[in-house]
């Protein structure tokens, strides 16, 4: 080990840099669908093995110094990102003679930005970096601050988090609802890291021991959470909605084209929703469409709120995803909203949710009047894109049952689950994964969405045009769904409600809390080697 460990902290140039951005591409292994959560071992042990070999010239300034770690970082979270996001490219060929001259974008360029980020980890870890055990707690506080500051600069985009790396499985969930994921993200980057403290010795036994302790608290707490931990009592049997989720597996192209298509994609959904139950089963009570399911504007077209009331009976309700336009007055352009609406047996429109945190460039424009003179637009064919919504607010249904809306990537965003979410009884997350096809992508956006249903402490009703739709409990287990790419509908009955925190916000105190205790470890450390105490 120490022998290995001198190598990769001697390797210098090209296999330098081939080595960053290898490790980082293999710790893509522990997300999903692979879920192979030791990857992430092997990738931290050797990236603090490549920080230990980043010098520079002692006549560098502060810049200079650092630089040499920023590359490390930059490089390795560079492989991570074109490996967990490569799939990004298959939007884009959806309409391929409009947007396959983007695909060096998607593929490579935001995954360089993204990069970024990791580089200012390791830059801002080397600051605090010793010999010893407070190395890895100065790159784990280094990763929590930049994990969380790539969730809310520039809108964020906290997708593929490392901490979703440690949670493949409920059991690895669970400590996500009393720290948040940001919290599971730093204490992951030092449970992955501390193999590194084995092949340059000072430090291992204590590092080691914390980690051990760090990861059997991550078990032990999951093993609690899901059997031996009171959960709410359950439903009585006749106040147990049975939710119908409609998976159509529409092929992306065929919903941009021409009325006929639109109009046979309306009737699939009506022939799902109509169908009776399986194996005789109780008729649903509930019945969700995905994202985006209704291929044209609901409120103009009185004839498909009669087929809705004609396929309901009078006690179902109807959850949809669909575009909604709002007129503004004359002479000002139409706005659209990527939207929720709650239909009756009756096929009266009783509720409805905008979507608020929107997809730059797929759902609007940034610099809008720049980028448009050099021919960039929007992915989604929407007039002047999509309008974000003021404030969410939840899904009031009738019988009492409060929903809490997500639309699509809303999920990903721990950010995203306050205000009115503390009256909620469960989560509710409408998406069109079909744009991005059988890749991994899909599957990422999944366990994202389980981790959202751990940390709030609410069940889950997740609808997708394809993959993956299911009914998830407060623990992350999925009670029911259908598999990227399968064609249908399930039904499934919710049992009980859960019992959320309600906000994010003690979620955002342990991980500060987190974040000062690394850097505590990281300070004596720094100090102790400083002074040749170490």
């Amino acid at each position: 080990m120490e022998r290995l460990a001198d190598r990769v902290i001697l390797v210098w140039g090209f296999k330098r840099s081939l080595l960053a951005i290898g490790a980082g591409a293999f710790a893509v292994l522990a997300l999903p669908p692979f879920g192979f959560f030791a990857a992430m071992f092997l990738s931290f042990t050797l990236l603090v093995w490549l920080i230990d070999g980043a010098a520079a010239s002692p006549e560098s300034g502060l810049i200079g110094r650092l630089w040499p770690a920023f590359a490390v970082g930059w490089l390795f979270g560079f492989g991570y990102f074109v490996a967990g996001l490569w799939w990004l490219g298959h939007a884009l060929l959806v309409d391929s003679e409009e947007f396959a001259w983007a695909l060096p974008l998607a593929i490579l360029g935001l995954p360089a930005c993204l990069a970024i980020f990791y580089g200012l980890a390791v830059a801002l870890a080397r600051i605090f970096w010793s010999d010893g055990m407070g190395r890895i707690a100065a790159l784990a506080a280094g990763f929590g601050l930049m994990e969380w500051l790539r969730s809310v600069i520039l809108t964020g985009f906290p997708w593929n988090a490392i901490g979703y790396g440690l949670m493949p499985v409920p059991l690895m969930m669970q400590s996500a609802h009393v720290i948040g994921a940001m919290g599971v993200t730093a204490l992951a980057v030092f449970v992955f890291s501390a193999p590194a403290l084995v092949g340059t010795r000072q430090g291992a036994r204590t590092g080691i021991a914390l980690a051990v302790l760090l990861f059997a608290a991550h078990l032990g707490y999951g093993a609690y959470a899901l059997y031996l931990a009171p959960r709410p009592a359950p439903l009585p049997e006749d106040k147990r909605p049975v939710v119908r989720l409609v998976q159509p597996d529409i092929d992306q192209a065929a919903k941009m084209d021409n009325d006929a298509d639109r109009n046979a994609i309306f009737e699939t959904h009506l022939k799902l929703s109509a169908e009776a139950p399986k194996n005789g089963g109780r008729k649903p009570n509930i019945i969700v469409w995905p994202e985006t399911s209704i291929p044209f504007i609901l409120t103009d077209n009185q004839d498909a709120l009669t087929r809705i009331a004609d396929t309901l009976d009078d006690d179902q309700i109807l959850i949809a995803g669909a575009v909604r336009a709002e007129e503004m007055g004359p002479g000002t352009p139409v706005r659209y909203y990527n939207s929720i609406y709650v239909i009756d047996g009756r096929g009266q429109i009783i509720a409805a949710s905008d979507k608020v945190h929107l997809v730059p460039f797929g759902e609007y424009l940034p610099f809008e009047d720049l980028l448009t003179e050099f021919g960039i637009q929007n992915v989604v064919e929407i007039p002047g894109g999509f309008s974000a919504a003021a404030s969410r607010h939840l899904l009031a249904l009738p019988g009492g049952l409060n929903l809490y809306p997500l639309i699509c990537y809303e999920i990903i965003f721990p950010g995203e689950m306050t205000g009115d979410i503390k009256d909620a009884n469960a989560l509710l997350n409408l998406t069109n994964d079909a744009w991005f096809g059988m890749t991994p992508g899909p599957y990422q956006h999944f366990l994202q969405a389980r981790v959202r249903a751990v940390e709030t402490g609410l069940p889950l009703i997740r609808d997708a045009n394809s993959g993956i739709s299911a009914l998830v409990n407060a623990h992350g287990e999925i009670i029911a769904g259908l598999d990227l790419g399968e064609t249908g509908f399930i039904d499934a009955t919710v049992d009980s409600f859960g019992e959320g925190f309600g906000t994010t916000y003690p979620h955002q105190t342990y991980f500060w809390l987190t974040e000062a205790l690394l850097i505590l470890i990281a300070l004596i450390s720094r100090g102790g080697f400083i002074l040749g105490l170490n």
